[in-house]
């Protein structure tokens, strides 16, 4: 089992909910975030003051999967995400040990 987590554009994220209900996966988790990478934000103009905008506005997805599901799941947000400009984001892959679903008791895969 994979968790993969994924920061996006805010805009981005009805396009990659829509590719990753395409290839079945069937839930995500969603946060709203702030941060930087290499763009370092930008500047804004407010009402003739000029600031500087350190924290952007990012989507934070999480997605529990099965293994075999990393590739599809992998590619499917990375072409619904993409916009070809700096700050499109990026995908974290990490390895879950266990998972259990609460109302069942059900783990692993079947958790999922």
């Amino acid at each position: 089992m994979k968790l993969i987590t994924a920061v996006i554009k805010p805009f981005k994220l009805d396009d990659v909910r829509e590719a990753l209900a395409d290839i079945g996966v069937q839930g995500i988790t969603v946060t709203e975030v702030k941060g930087f990478g290499r763009q370092k934000g930008h500047t804004e103009l407010y009402r003739g003051a000029e600031y500087v905008v350190d924290f952007l506005p990012k989507i934070k997805l999480e997605i529990a999967i099965s293994t075999a599901m990393v590739d599809s799941t992998v590619e499917a947000i990375t072409k619904a995400a993409a916009t070809g400009k700096i700050g499109d984001g990026k995908i974290f892959i990490s390895t879950l040990d266990e998972v259990i679903r609460i109302r069942t008791g059900e783990t692993g895969e079947e958790a999922i």
